[in-house]
């Protein structure tokens, strides 16, 4: 029965993954080598930096040849749940940055094992980065390039510290369905693309995507196009 409960959830995360637009590939291959040119931020933990370098949009650079890894982020509702007490400790914190608003939509929040998010920006540390400042809206729609995939996510929550590349245990297993994740690990190469969008129209809104499922394909399929929308205007 086990065998069967994990194949069956790698087949919905194969289910849920987007083709890869030919000129969001190229972006990828074609701005992974050197560094950013447009740094919008100091260099973090690790050695990433937010960039400019995309019109109307933000992403994660790392040094060369490098984007991102992926850490777990269990905040947010059922923080303490699945696979994020599975190695007997609680790594999350009960809330996500933007739980004000999350509870407008109708839930009380983000929950890490069904909504694909992403942490993007910090706060509270030196260096820090508010993706605001440039224009990016909280529980916009984000594109993640991982695995050879194109997946979308919300911008669901930041980081109190100096890290960056940091997901939500949903979006952890969409991208790397045959890992085993917890709160405490971690996806380590850096081949992670986080792409934020500049603007109100990126924001999908109470009524522009399904926050009360409990079903992470279903999530992704209500945010689809929107996703589409903003990735097609990412410039050729």
């Amino acid at each position: 029965m086990r065998r069967s409960l994990v194949a069956i959830a790698i087949l919905g995360a194969v289910a849920s993954a987007h083709r890869i637009p030919s000129h969001l590939e190229d972006l990828y291959h074609r701005n992974k080598p050197g560094t950013c040119f447009k740094k919008l931020s100091d260099i973090f933990h690790g050695g990433a930096t937010y960039c400019g370098d995309v019109p109307e949009a933000i992403y994660v650079k790392g040094s060369d040849g490098n984007y991102d890894n992926m850490d777990i982020d269990c905040d947010g509702a059922r923080y303490w749940s699945g696979e994020c007490s599975n190695d007997g400790d609680i790594y999350g914190l009960g809330y996500t940055a933007f739980v004000d608003t999350v509870r407008t939509y109708g839930i009380r929040d983000l929950d890490t094992n069904v909504h694909p998010y992403v942490v993007f920006g910090n706060e509270g540390s030196n260096p820090s980065f508010d993706p605001r400042s440039m224009g990016m809206q909280p529980l916009s729609v984000m594109a993640v390039v991982c695995n050879g995939q194109l997946f979308y996510a919300v911008w669901g929550d930041t980081n109190d510290f100096t890290s960056t590349g940091e997901a939500s245990l949903a979006l952890g297993r969409l991208c790397f369905p045959k890992e085993i994740f917890s709160g405490n690990s971690t996806h380590a190469p850096k081949d992670v693309l986080y792409i934020g969008f500049i603007g109100n129209d990126a924001v999908p809104g109470a009524k522009g995507a399904n926050w009360k499922t409990k079903n992470t394909a279903r999530f992704q399929a209500s945010i689809k196009r929107l996703g589409d929308k903003l990735v097609a205007g990412i410039p050729y």
